[in-house]
């Protein structure tokens, strides 16, 4: 990690020039994954069988240095889109072992299917919040939220309402989100970012909203402007993924995939980029992802759905990473500086 940070360093200093030019990704970041092959293994799904898949994290560590991580469950059976069946939420005094204490099934909400979640802790209340997404009667994809609880084992699940739902359309013809889904939650001088997957036609692309309490969501920019693009290797579907501060700048973590790639609506990979306000992102890795699955099937490396933060002087990262039999399991890499 030593190596982005020094990037990031260099990227600073550059950006003022004339001619300053982005590095290629595999000048940055090559032999990352030889060099960070070990990880450990925090939650495989349900069973062991094909399209099985425990993934989505979401992590945050209280003021006691208690790991929480809410995750969603998916089962391989039922309409692809809708499969999955449960969010669950871990404790773990050391990151590594983590044991069950709440399960939020769909039917106690009750929704049709959960994507992934987003727990954050109020820094005024103390209290926790869990997000989720899910569809409504009507199919549509929106952002829900659950009411806030003192422990994460606290959840109700028939607390859920919508927080951020597609905008109404201004004219009969208007080209603009149909869903929202994925949310990824940072806090930032006191301001809640979330970011978002929003489908237009049936394109994934990233939307950004801010909040000052968590509960009421603005959209920032133009609301029917995503703010990266389908272009080169991500140039079927772009996604948030995570963010990791620097001191000076954000990493900023995506995921994607390539419309040439065997099924790319799930094989997603992950990229990086570089942000100062949280909005415009610089794109570092635009020709080719970051990162893959060490363990990949025959058809797919998907290495998605990353949360990035930061621990004492080393880098976590939790991710759902596909297996050689297509299950889906959620990893932890530990990279030091």
């Amino acid at each position: 990690m030593i190596v982005v940070m020094l990037t990031m360093i260099s990227i600073i200093n550059k950006i003022a020039t004339d001619n300053f030019q982005l590095p290629e990704p595999a000048d940055i970041f090559k032999n990352f994954t030889q060099k960070n092959s070990n990880y450990d293994v925090i939650l495989r799904p349900d069973k062991d069988e094909p399209e099985w898949w425990a993934g989505a994290p979401s992590v945050v560590r209280d003021s006691n240095g208690i790991f929480w991580l809410a995750c969603r469950m998916r089962t391989a059976e039922g309409q692809r889109g809708l499969r999955g069946y449960e969010i669950r939420i871990l404790k773990s005094e050391d990151g590594i072992h983590f044991k069950t204490v709440k399960n939020i099934l769909r039917e106690q909400v009750p929704v049709s299917g959960f994507e992934r979640p987003a727990i954050v802790i109020d820094k005024k209340t103390s209290k926790y919040k869990l997000y989720a997404c899910s569809p409504d009667e009507h199919g549509v994809w929106s952002i829900i939220k659950f009411d806030d609880a003192d422990t994460p084992e606290e959840f109700k699940p028939d607390t859920a309402k919508k927080v951020i739902q597609p905008p109404e359309k201004r004219f009969e013809r208007d080209i603009q989100p149909r869903g929202y889904k994925d949310p990824f939650i940072f806090i930032h001088d006191n301001l809640y970012h979330c970011y978002v997957i929003g489908y237009i036609r049936e394109n994934e692309w990233i939307f950004h909203f801010t909040s000052e309490d968590g509960e009421t969501w603005k959209p920032i920019g133009n609301s029917i402007e995503p703010i990266m693009n389908l272009n080169g290797w991500h140039n079927f579907f772009v996604r948030p993924s995570s963010i990791l501060p620097l001191g000076v700048g954000f990493v900023f973590v995506y995921e994607g995939s390539n419309m040439n790639w065997y099924d790319p609506v799930y094989n997603i990979a992950t990229g990086l980029g570089f942000t100062f306000d949280l909005h415009n992102i610089i794109d570092l890795t635009p020709n080719s992802p970051f990162l893959v699955s060490l363990t990949p099937g025959d058809k797919f490396a998907t290495f998605r759905y990353s949360h990035w933060l930061w621990v004492n002087d080393e880098v976590w990262i939790y991710a759902e990473v596909v297996c050689p039999n297509r299950t889906h399991e959620i990893r932890l890499y530990r990279v030091k500086r």
